[in-house]
This record gives structure tokens, C-alpha cells and sequence, in this order.
């Protein structure tokens, strides 16, 4: 009997053992059959006449090839394009013109596009490591009414860009002259004593600059936006000027200057209405505008994007004019995750919708709604069936109920295009409060996303780190703010300039590395972490804009805060908001400076909780907290 058994035993094991090799068997060639099919069919560009490593103009090689793609694939299954690895150069061409209206752009048309993907479905655009070199003044890459498409492997740059690079020589206060040297790729002319950079297709004389320290690329401490006077200068040797009646005297010799215009036509990469859309391991070297913009699209993934310097060894000191990424009435989820932001003019990230003014009140049904800002302007805003709210903008408060859009269209023309304005129908009475003599604005509410931010680097940039304008759940968590000279996290909201919606109800600020912030001030820079909406009159606010009790609210924990000065926190308009477990060490790097002496600094704030933080010099809740409010149930809870 036991001898049966111990066969039995044997001969179930190797049964069972020969069974699982053959599963096995069967998944790894299903897998192998799969992938494939998976992938779809691949397009090599080499075959379309695209050849690397040559001053040819791409653009209307790749246009065409583009064309012929389309036609010979017209099912929506899945293919990929593949670039032969290598340098591709593009030039501006009168066929790849288009016009687009971009958010928190100069809305300037027609713009030169180097690759237009508009209209595709399914691809991976798979660059391979090549590097995209554009020339005089365009848009790199449209992604525009696309659907389920990955772009991943190579990176944007330009042969000459608009910020000219000047590396400071001596300076004389005294005698208010400075010299400098100027960096080898720029092109420039001196025309009657005036200095004037120039490219393909542009010229224009800096007016401002932000100073980096040699060495370190840090932004210059407690220097911010200075002003640039090259218009009294003079070569004294190649590539060396001085400039006359320029005092300045936080520009020491070996600092590294950049200087610009305020102009911004084009981001690096523009994304307009399209869906489900990767960016994996691409790179933006340099663009006039912004790394990447992205309007009225859904679920945006970026995995490995970086805005950022070319290594430890490239000469240049600056990367974008503007934000690196940002991000303007889209909905589903975005996720940025391991990406590399440093060297921009702005900020690493920017979330927000974009508050319609109320500018005329047809009937209890109708509004007249209007875009006001000049770079903001000229794309679809909202869709029947999008549930809306109202804000007042003087105080940035919400009436008691919201609406729905019944119908939509723009005001003195056809199409979306370029519309100014929008005639909006509800389908219930709108209340009577909402008038244009006492200023109200419009936020879509079906156009916002959720967010995870993570694992991202965020350094040696002028302005902020990282702003959100979300009521969608939103992460941000391990990531590493490292000298953003400004604010490192901003949570905003404005319908009086910028007219950037709108208020977060549900934020997570955790794991997070914060390493001297706040070097020079910006606007919104009143803490390591600013939670600061735009509100022309706070004293007369009732209702808090951010947070709620009825969300889970804003939690910042186990983060760790070092800094060399005071401001940790600042609120204004905030009910529920939570600072625990996180980690303050103070250091000696620079002096400090800052206005605001108060670790903890709340206006208009309550249900604030400081729990169980571990500060290095302790925490006295009389000095070291302030609170200003013209409520009297405001509540601070500290342990």
C-alpha cells in the first residue's frame, strides 16, 4: 500500500512538472506570436528617403513620407515608424505652415511646424536616440487629433536659440561698465552701439536676464529678473564686448548670464485634442516657448521626459523660455513621472483650466463668455453636457450652485479657430447673482485632470517648481526640488490676470526632497510650498477657495525641508489642510533674506493641522506661526 502511494506520489509530480514545461512552452510562443501583432507593422524611414547625418531638410522629406505612410496603412490598426539613429536637421517650409492657437503662447500665426502628426491613430513614433536639430524660429513637433499614440527615444533642439549666453568678464560698478564674453554659438552684430542677436528668420536685442552661478548652475541668490543694458556696447576683442551705463553688482566674474526677450511663439512639442498619449524618454534641449504644451487632450503619460541641459559638459546654462511642461484644460489623468526638468525660464509643470469672463448676460439661459488673456485665446473651451461652476473674481468665490452647457458656439464666426468668445446656452436658469457688473468667471469642470507627479528631478530653473489648478485627485510624491529659486510646490488659482483655474480639494504632498528653495522671490513665492490663490479681496471672502470638508483636502507629509532660511509653508483660503511628519534641517548656504520670517504663514486659513514634524530648531507656535483671518472659527491644531 505505501509503495503505491509513493508511486502515485512520484508519477502525479512528474505529471504535474511535464505539464507546467508545457504551459510554459505554450505561453512563451504565444508571446512570441503575440508580439508582433501587438506592435504592428513597422515603417522604416529609411526606405522613404530620410537619411541621417546630413544638412538636408527634413521636414518635407518626413511630410511626405508621412503621407505615404497613411495611405498605404488606412485601417486604424497599430504600426511604428522608425528613424534610422542619427541627427536630423529641420528648416521652415512653406507647406508645413499652420496655424494654432496655444495656450499661454503669443498667438502669432501662421507657425513654421518641423513634424505635424495630426490626425493618426495607433503609431509609435520611435525616434531611436536621434536628435531633431531645428533652425531659425518654429514649432518641433504637433501632435494634434490624435488617438492612442506613442512617441518615445529622441530629442529636440536648436542650431542657434533665441536666449543669447554671456559669461561675465569684469565689472565695474563704479564706473557702471561690465564685460563680457560671448558664447561661441550665438550669432550677433553691434548696429550703432546696440547689441542685436540674430538668426534664420529673427533678430532681437535682450531686455532682461537671469544670472547662474559658474560652477554650479545654481540661479544667482536674491537676484531674480535683472535688467540688461547692451544698448552702449563695444567689441574690445572677438567676441568680447563692454557694455556702458550697466551697473550691477551682483554679476561677479565667472557668472553666466541669460538673456532674453519675453517672447514665446512656440512650445517644443504642442498637443492639442488628442487622447491617450505616451512621451517616453524624449528629451527638449532648447525651445522659444514652452518644453511641451498640451491642451484639451485626455490621459497624458510622460515616462523619462526630460527639459534639460545636454550633461555635465554642456556649455549652455538654460533650457526652455518658459514652464518645461504644461498642461491647459485636459482631463483623465496625467502622469509625469522620472523625468529631468532644469535650466528653464519657468516652471517644471503647470496644471490648470482657463476661466471664461462673464462679459455679457443674455438671458436667464445664455452668457456670453470670453477669453482674457492675450496668450491665451483661439481653442475649444468647452462641449454640450460639460457640468460648469461660477466664481466671482473678486473674491474668488464659488456661487451655491453650478450648470450644465446645453449648447456652445463661438461669437462672430464659424468655427472654434481662433474664437475670442463664446455664446453659451445652459439647460438650467442661471442664478441671479451672476452679472457682469459684479465680474464673474466660468470654469469647466469636465475638462480637468487627475495627477501624479513622481520620481522627478526639478533643479537650477528661475520661478517655481511645480503648480497644480486641479478639484481631480492629485499626487505628488519622491520627487527632488533642488534650488527651483522660487517656490517649490505652488497651488494657484486666478480669474483676474492669468485667468487659470481653479481651486484643488484633493492633494497629496509626500516623500518629496526640497533643497534651498526660495534663493531669489517670483510672484507667488511666499514659502518652500505656496498655497496662494489670486484674490483682489480677501476681506470681504466668506467661503475658503482650496480644499473643503468634504474632501480629503491637502496633506503634505514625510517630506524633507532643507533650507537656509525661514518660510516653510504659506496658505491663503484654505479649509482642511494637514503638515505632518516631515523633516525641517536648517543649513548655512546663504544668508537669509526672505520677507516673510515665519515658518508657518496662514491668511484666511482653518482645520489646519502641524502634527508630529521633526524640526532641528523647535518649533515656538507664537513666533514661528502667523495667522491672519477675518473668520473666528479658524482652527490650528499643532503637536
Amino acid at each position: 500500500m505505501l509503495h503505491n502511494l509513493l508511486f502515485f506520489t512520484i508519477f502525479a509530480n512528474q505529471t504535474f512538472l511535464i505539464a507546467m514545461r508545457y504551459i510554459s512552452y505554450f505561453l512563451l510562443a504565444f508571446a512570441l506570436l503575440a508580439s508582433p501583432v501587438t506592435q504592428g507593422k513597422i515603417y522604416h524611414l529609411r526606405n522613404y528617403g530620410l537619411q541621417p547625418g546630413s544638412d538636408r531638410n527634413t521636414t518635407s522629406v518626413l511630410a511626405a513620407a508621412l503621407q505615404r505612410i497613411i495611405a498605404e496603412n488606412p485601417t486604424d490598426s497599430r504600426y511604428v515608424i522608425k528613424f534610422p539613429k542619427g541627427k536630423y536637421n529641420f528648416f521652415p517650409t512653406q507647406e508645413m505652415e499652420k496655424v494654432y492657437y496655444i495656450s499661454n503662447h503669443d498667438q502669432d500665426n501662421p507657425k513654421n511646424v518641423g513634424i505635424a502628426i495630426e490626425g493618426m491613430k495607433n503609431i509609435v513614433f520611435d525616434g531611436q536616440g536621434s536628435e531633431f536639430i531645428f533652425h531659425g524660429r518654429m514649432l518641433p513637433l504637433s501632435i494634434v487629433d490624435c488617438k492612442n499614440c506613442t512617441f518615445k527615444n529622441f530629442s529636440i533642439d536648436f542650431a542657434n536659440p533665441h536666449i543669447t549666453q554671456f559669461k561675465i568678464v569684469a565689472n565695474d560698478p563704479e564706473a557702471k561698465k561690465i564685460t563680457l564674453e560671448v558664447a561661441p554659438w550665438v550669432k550677433y552684430k553691434i548696429e550703432n552701439g546696440v547689441f542685436v542677436a540674430y538668426g534664420e528668420g529673427w533678430q532681437h536685442t535682450p531686455q532682461a536676464c537671469i544670472a547662474f552661478e559658474g560652477d554650479t548652475k545654481h540661479v544667482v541668490y536674491n537676484t531674480s529678473d535683472l535688467g540688461i543694458n547692451i544698448r552702449q556696447v563695444k567689441e574690445i576683442a572677438p567676441r568680447t564686448i563692454v557694455a556702458e551705463n550697466w551697473q550691477q553688482p551682483k554679476l561677479k566674474p565667472g557668472t553666466v548670464i541669460a538673456a532674453r526677450t519675453w517672447h514665446r511663439p512656440t512650445p517644443g512639442i504642442f498637443m492639442y485634442r488628442s487622447d491617450d498619449t505616451r512621451l517616453e524618454n524624449i528629451r527638449v534641449h532648447y525651445a522659444e516657448g514652452m518644453g511641451l504644451l498640451a491642451q484639451l487632450c485626455e490621459n497624458i503619460t510622460l515616462d523619462g521626459f526630460g527639459v534639460c541641459l545636454k550633461g555635465k559638459n554642456d556649455p549652455r546654462y538654460f533650457t526652455t523660455q518658459a514652464d518645461a511642461t504644461h498642461f491647459s484644460g485636459c482631463k483623465g489623468k496625467i502622469t509625469s513621472i522620472n523625468g529631468l526638468y532644469e535650466g528653464m525660464m519657468d516652471d517644471a509643470i503647470n496644471i490648470h483650466g482657463t476661466y471664461l469672463k462673464i462679459t455679457e448676460r443674455i438671458d436667464d439661459h445664455t452668457l456670453i463668455g470670453t477669453y482674457m488673456h492675450s496668450q491665451s485665446w483661439g481653442f475649444e473651451w468647452g462641449r454640450p453636457g460639460d457640468k460648469v461652476q461660477f466664481i466671482k473674481s473678486s473674491t474668488m468665490e464659488l456661487t451655491e450652485s453650478g450648470n450644465e452647457i446645453a449648447a456652445i458656439e463661438p461669437v462672430g464666426q464659424s468655427g472654434t479657430h481662433g474664437a475670442r468668445s463664446f455664446r453659451i446656452t445652459f439647460t438650467r436658469p442661471i442664478e441671479k447673482i451672476i452679472t457682469t457688473q459684479e465680474g464673474f468667471g466660468i470654469e469647466n469642470l469636465e475638462w480637468t485632470p487627475e495627477v501624479l507627479f513622481a520620481h522627478n528631478t526639478i533643479r537650477n530653473n528661475r520661478a517655481r517648481g511645480a503648480l497644480f489648478s486641479t478639484p481631480k485627485k492629485t499626487v505628488v510624491e519622491n520627487n527632488l526640488f533642488d534650488h527651483t529659486s522660487g517656490t517649490a510646490i505652488l497651488l494657484c488659482g486666478d480669474c483676474n490676470g492669468w485667468y487659470e483655474t481653479g481651486a484643488c480639494r484633493d492633494v497629496l504632498i509626500r516623500n518629496n526632497t526640497f533643497i534651498n528653495a526660495l534663493t531669489s522671490l517670483f510672484q507667488f513665492t511666499n514659502a518652500i510650498i505656496s498655497i496662494y490663490p489670486e484674490i483682489p479681496n480677501l476681506k470681504e471672502q466668506v467661503k475658503y477657495f482650496h480644499g473643503g470638508t468634504d474632501v480629503p483636502g491637502i496633506v503634505i507629509e514625510n517630506n524633507r525641508f532643507e533650507t537656509f532660511d525661514a518660510p516653510i509653508l504659506y496658505a491663503k483660503s484654505v479649509n482642511n489642510l494637514t503638515f505632518k511628519n516631515n523633516k525641517i534641517i536648517h543649513n548655512q548656504a546663504y544668508p537669509a533674506f526672505h520677507w516673510n520670517k515665519h515658518p508657518f504663514f496662514f491668511e484666511q486659513a482653518t482645520n489646519v493641522s502641524i502634527l508630529f514634524n521633526d524640526f532641528d530648531i523647535p518649533l515656538d507656535s507664537q513666533r514661528d506661526i502667523r495667522l491672519e483671518t477675518n473668520h473666528t472659527k479658524s482652527v490650528i491644531q499643532i503637536k
